[in-house]
């Protein structure tokens, strides 16, 4: 059995934080276009910097607290089970995409991960109002994927790249 330490629970603990912050900071933005649901998605930044410096299975913790308690927080309750849908798909799209590319590559993760989100929110709404009712929204939304999480991947690999520098040891 594979327990956590000190230092673990402590990057934890400061990821999650940090994820919660930039969460509830982006939710006080307006959003980047006029379109219902195309959001940025700052927070998977630290999903994406957390699946290459803590590891797959940590860093999908951070990202249900960060889904759970970010929600719970700011009283979008009804929201979470479709960040928790899109949030799962995402995860699971990026574990395999990072399993497969490098640091130098984490913006592929996050454009790939972005559409992974849509997707599984797109089967939670398809589930509720009925699949021919939300499937010509889908093509609108890939396209935002796409471009949002190129901006979250590139941020992500830019913060990975120079954390990595200026804190070594934060990646033991």
């Amino acid at each position: 059995m594979n327990t956590m330490n000190a230092r673990q629970i402590s990057k934890l603990s400061m990821l999650t934080a940090f994820a919660l912050i930039v969460f509830s900071i982006e939710l006080q933005l307006p959003a980047p276009v006029p379109i219902p649901g195309v959001k940025l998605g700052l927070s998977n930044i630290v999903t994406l910097f957390s699946i290459y410096t803590v590891g797959r299975r940590y860093a999908g913790a951070v990202l249900f607290l960060r889904i759970v308690l970010g929600n719970l927080l700011c009283g979008q309750a009804v929201a979470m089970w479709f960040s928790i849908a899109g949030g799962l798909v995402c995860y699971g799209v990026m574990c395999f995409a990072s399993w497969r590319l490098t640091e130098k590559q984490i913006w592929v993760v996050s454009i790939l991960g972005a559409v992974g989100h849509n997707i599984g929110q797109m089967t939670i709404a398809a589930t509720l109002v009925g699949a021919s009712a939300v499937l010509f929204y889908l093509p609108v939304l890939l396209v935002s994927a796409i471009l949002t999480g190129l901006f979250t991947g590139l941020c992500a690999q830019y913060v990975y790249a120079h954390l990595h520098r200026a804190f070594p040891i934060m990646f033991r």
